[in-house]
């Protein structure tokens, strides 16, 4: 199995200022993008009391933003290291490795954008926790 980055955080430019207004774009982010993006999708209009995600990659990578609210993202590394990420600011990206169980709670209003390695796959997927932790424990 190839090996991945360990989830991290994203800086995007920010250009402009309060009084216009601001755009952010991929080409000029710290650290660069850690894969040529191949789909693009968001998520929107969540209720605040339902978790999302709860699952795992195969080999997709990801970049979440949260273009408008808050998103908290937890990260479980195959290893057990538990993460927590709070994206709330559009110009602030969090790369997601394949190898990581995440799930993801929105605020009232909260806009998730995602960055995709991959396109769709279902197969790609890991929706089984005990899944997760055998695929990933025998990787290693």
């Amino acid at each position: 199995m190839s090996s991945y980055p360990a989830p991290h955080i994203l800086n995007f430019s920010q250009i402009g200022d309060t009084d216009v207004g601001y755009l952010s774009v991929s080409e000029q982010v710290v650290p660069p993008l850690p894969f040529a993006v191949r789909r693009v999708f968001w998520a929107y209009c969540t209720p605040d009391n339902i978790l999302r995600g709860r699952h795992a990659h195969y080999a997709t990578e990801h970049i979440l933003l949260a273009v408008a609210g808050r998103i908290v993202v937890n990260i479980e590394r195959a290893d057990g290291t538990l993460e927590v990420f709070r994206l709330e600011n559009p110009h602030v990206g969090l790369y997601v490795p394949p190898n990581v169980w995440h799930t993801m709670q929105y605020s009232p209003g909260a806009v998730q954008l995602a960055l995709a390695s991959q396109p769709f796959a279902e197969e790609d997927y890991i929706r089984d926790y005990q899944e997760f932790k055998r695929v990933w424990r025998e990787a290693k």
